[in-house]
């Protein structure tokens, strides 16, 4: 049978299971019914709902705007999906083409995409973290508790970690009145995204809005009254806030436990793809029939030296879910690669911020339009004498501009006619990025290097 005919078939009486009832799930689910796809279709979710959306939760749910019950998708189309909701993944058995879950259901299929995402990092130490006023931010479930500790008007929030996520809750709270201590181990917010040149500009926003912000400092223990409740919290540098909530923003753990002993080169850092979304096996051999795609995928860009990036923006998930529903089901020959250029957003404190490219790859800075001193700025990143990416302080207009200069592999820095000749920094700057080995809060991009698998091997020569 030729190949050709094989894939008639897929598309006409194959079984496609997609583990994840994500932004990335429901996409991929929509392509494929889009495409032609007429066979069996299951979805698969841990949580009890249909997929809903998730930049909503740090912005318009904890200000009151929006419901978490009402986050739900826009749906394209009708899917005709058996949905599995409120049942976990538990395991994949490869040769039997099986998913295990839970309840001890096993889903057979011909195709399997995994799109699980990632969760909140939990608090160190959990009978900590199981205090009434500890929380985190990542789910349906959690923006709403978390709303309702907020609306009742807590004396203060702690905010652990000035990430996004967490600079977003911070913001919410100032918006709303509230008192908020942000303790961050790095040198500024939003460091391990952009660097701490730009983050100086965070740590000035956040503390032009009354933000008690604490760098260069660790939270080392939450302390709970004799009810179980918060009451305050110890920092590193030997001082005490008294805290009713602390919400913990110390980034996501990538979702691939459940693949431990399947052979797949899944771990911490997240499912090893080719550009074609096909999960690579733990010996570096690309698999035909499992797939990975949003936030638990890595996959090579030609754009940023075939590092393998792991991406957690909205539009990466959605542009990688239609790129693997596409290839599952057609013919090699007409397989796509991924190749989204990482954009991410992001409004705390009344500014715009978004950016392009993989920052965390620059070498060299430029503000070219802007300044810093007047928070409205773009920042152009440099990496081997060419545009790797910029970031946009209430200068969004600039994004399809430097869009194409990082496509065509424009040099850095900017010509100068390019450049506002108000600018205070014309020459390039260290963006002051941290050590890639030290850990930052939450960094928007990750380069996770070449290997396809965690497992590491050290070669013996022989003694001939």
């Amino acid at each position: 049978m030729s190949a050709e005919s094989d894939v008639e078939v897929l598309r006409r009486e194959g079984r496609i299971v997609v583990v994840g009832a994500s932004l990335a799930g429901l996409r991929a689910a929509e392509t494929l019914r889009d495409m032609g796809f007429t066979g069996s279709l299951t979805m698969i979710g841990d949580e009890p709902y249909e997929p809903y959306d998730r930049p909503p939760l740090s912005k318009q749910v904890l200000l009151g705007r929006a419901h978490a019950e009402d986050t739900a998708l826009p749906r394209r189309r009708d899917i005709d999906a058996e949905w599995r909701l409120g049942v976990a993944a538990e395991s994949l058995d490869r040769d039997a083409k099986q998913v295990r879950l839970a309840n001890d259901d096993t889903v057979v299929y011909d195709r399997l995409l995994i799109t699980t995402g990632t969760r909140a990092r939990p608090w160190f130490y959990p009978e900590q973290e199981a205090l009434d006023g500890v929380f985190v931010l990542r789910t349906r479930h959690d923006a709403a508790r978390l709303y309702r500790k907020l609306a009742a008007g807590p004396s203060r929030v702690l905010v652990i970690g000035a990430g996004f996520t967490g600079s977003e809750v911070a913001s919410a709270c100032r918006e709303r009145g509230l008192e908020v201590t942000v303790v961050e181990r790095g040198p500024t917010p939003l460091v391990g995204a952009l660097g701490g040149v730009v983050g100086e500009v965070a740590a000035r926003l956040q503390r032009d809005r009354g933000v008690d912000l604490r760098c260069g400092t660790s939270v080392t223990a939450l302390e709970g009254d004799e009810t179980g409740r918060l009451r305050r919290a110890h920092l590193s540098d030997g001082s005490a806030v008294d805290v009713d909530v602390a919400v913990t923003a110390l980034g996501a753990i990538r979702n691939t436990e459940w693949l431990a002993g399947s052979g797949v080169a899944a771990g911490p850092r997240g499912i090893a793809c080719d550009a074609g979304c096909r999960a690579f096996d733990v010996n570096g051999i690309v698999t035909d029939d499992i797939y990975a795609a949003g936030d638990v995928a890595r996959s090579p860009h030609p754009l940023f030296d075939y590092q393998f990036l792991a991406l957690e923006h909205w539009g990466n998930a959605v542009e990688q879910a239609e790129i693997a529903a596409h290839n599952m089901i057609c013919a090699a020959p007409d397989r796509s690669p991924h190749l989204w250029l990482p954009t991410f957003w992001s409004v705390q404190f009344g500014v715009n911020i978004k950016s392009v490219g993989v920052p965390t790859m620059g070498d060299q800075l430029v503000i070219s339009q802007g300044a810093l001193a007047e928070k409205a700025f773009v920042a152009v990143y440099g990496y081997r004498g060419r545009v790797i990416a910029a970031a946009f302080f209430d200068r969004a207009m600039w994004l399809g501009f430097y869009r194409e200069r990082i496509e065509r592999g424009a040099p850095f820095p900017p010509d100068y006619p390019l450049v506002d000749r108000r600018t205070e920094a014309l020459q390039p700057i260290d963006p002051a990025l941290p050590d890639p080995h030290l850990p930052t809060h939450q960094p928007t991009v990750t380069l996770t290097g070449h290997s396809p698998s965690e497992r590491r091997v050290e070669f013996v020569p022989s003694r001939a």
